[in-house]
């Protein structure tokens, strides 16, 4: 078996949050924040650099699912504005700390995978 290469897929690996070469070891040592390096085959997390990309899908993935649900509740039932910021606060919410801790793996994964480095200018 190749150690710099893991059985499942990058994005798989990384929405389970486990080491992108190994795909055993743990990504995260809290919620969002990386450990320094995987305790079963001791690859170094301080290359990851996910930015603001996880933010980015997780707006825009949060953003196109309630304001459609909204769209569909206003024009279906018509309710007072407390319910719409009832309902809708909440869902935005919960559903961005629900993805962006896979999203946030799926992109340092990827990140490994492909060898992304900093950009630079010749």
């Amino acid at each position: 078996m190749d150690t710099n290469r893991t059985v499942d897929s990058p994005a798989t690996v990384g929405l389970r949050g486990r080491c992108p070469r190994c795909g055993e070891g743990h990504l995260f040592k809290g919620y969002l924040s990386f450990r320094p390096a995987c305790e079963v085959c001791g690859l170094d997390y301080r290359f990851i650099d996910s930015a603001d990309g996880p933010a980015f899908f997780v707006m825009s993935i949060v953003g196109i699912v309630v304001v459609a649900l909204a769209m569909w509740v206003e024009f279906a039932y018509e309710p007072p504005m407390w319910v719409h910021a009832a309902l809708w606060v909440p869902l935005s919410v919960g559903l961005s700390l629900i993805l962006v801790r896979p999203l946030k793996g799926m992109m340092a994964a990827l990140q490994y995978s492909n060898k992304a480095q900093e950009g630079r200018f010749r």
